[in-house]
């Protein structure tokens, strides 16, 4: 199921604060509109690959901002594991990590591994308007680049058709 050029699946969630793991707030999609929102699942915290994709996108956290991007992470872990992880091994993060203990977000956006009980390591982009521009899938043992997702991102933004391995600053195919 593709909900690509569809609008984005509405959710609240309670999510952990990155920088000072103590504060919890509730994050909604409408919080994001006017911007991009960069939406990662990943499986579980605790795990081996998924703090290496978290403390990467919170180092290019800047990049993603300056091309209007937010990052918010959601994994099937409750808000206070999230809290623990921050504290005990991730350390001050850019974006919020969003609890989803029900699955309830994921299936939604068709990145709940039933098999399995997590989230698939999925990115969506949603754009300024709600709607889901990209969706990537990888195995729950590879670890996305966060370097595609600010290059899809800058491509999309073009709004015109771009060619593979397109980067920022060279011709597009136009519209």
């Amino acid at each position: 199921m593709s909900i690509i050029l569809d609008p984005a699946p509405d959710f609240t969630a309670a999510a952990a604060i990155g920088p000072s793991p103590g504060e919890v707030r509730e994050v909604a999609l409408g919080d994001y509109a006017g911007r991009w929102l960069v939406l990662v699942f990943y499986p579980r915290d605790f795990t081996p690959v998924c703090p290496t994709e978290l403390l990467e996108l919170s180092r290019r956290a800047r990049e993603l901002s300056e091309l209007r991007a937010e990052v918010l992470a959601v994994s099937v872990d409750d808000v206070e594991t999230h809290q623990r992880w921050i504290r005990e091994v991730l350390g001050p993060i850019a974006f919020p990590l969003a609890a989803d203990p029900a699955g309830a977000m994921s299936r939604a956006y068709g990145a709940f591994l039933e098999r399995a009980g997590v989230a698939a390591r999925a990115t969506f982009l949603v754009d300024p308007e709600g709607i889901v521009q990209y969706a990537a899938f990888h195995n729950l043992e590879v670890g996305r680049s966060p370097s595609e997702i600010l290059r899809v991102l800058e491509a999309l933004r073009t709004r015109e058709r771009v060619p593979a391995e397109w980067r920022r600053g060279e011709p597009t195919l136009g519209r």
